[in-house]
């Protein structure tokens, strides 16, 4: 692919890319997909297309499959479409010993979704995810970049009502 067949990977995109590709000796320039899959994941909405993986695999001179093991083993790529607030709740022991269930079933009831479903007006979507490394604070969450620990059903109120 040449340069002006990328539909997405151009400008500000590609200069991000690239900067990640300058940490990396120049034949190895593949060891920047983790990076390459966040931005373009980030700049298409949240969620990745087989498209954009394509894209990624030729810009960095990498087989498409070697992109997508990358892309479907890793738990912060999305492959269909997330809400604008994706919150991402730990499923992990220490949050399971504090009632994490309960809280997931209360987010489901409260935003009317499911794990993986989008509300309707796009703002919210729940996933549930391995480990967020943040035991002391169970149970938890990531909504964006933000952690947020010792997770109440009051304090989910918060969140949420901060979010609209």
């Amino acid at each position: 692919m040449k340069d002006t067949d990328f539909k997405v990977i151009k400008g500000e995109v590609k200069e991000r890319i690239d900067r990640w590709i300058s940490h990396y000796p120049a034949d190895q320039r593949q060891s920047a997909v983790m990076p390459a899959l966040r931005i373009v994941q980030e700049v298409n909405g949240g969620y990745l297309t087989p498209e954009l993986m394509d894209e990624v695999a030729a810009y960095l001179g990498m087989q498409p499959a070697a992109v997508y093991e990358v892309a479907t083993f890793y738990s912060m790529y999305e492959h269909q479409p997330v809400g604008k607030h994706k919150i991402c709740v730990c499923h992990n022991i220490s949050c399971l010993l504090r009632d994490v269930d309960d809280l997931i079933e209360y987010l489901k009831e409260k935003l009317g979704v499911d794990i993986g479903e989008v509300t309707p007006d796009g703002r919210f979507s729940i996933k549930k995810v391995e480990c967020l490394g943040a035991c002391g604070e169970a149970p938890v969450a990531m909504i964006g970049k933000e952690y947020y620990g010792n997770l109440t059903r009051e304090r989910l109120d918060e969140l949420l009502e901060s979010l609209e």
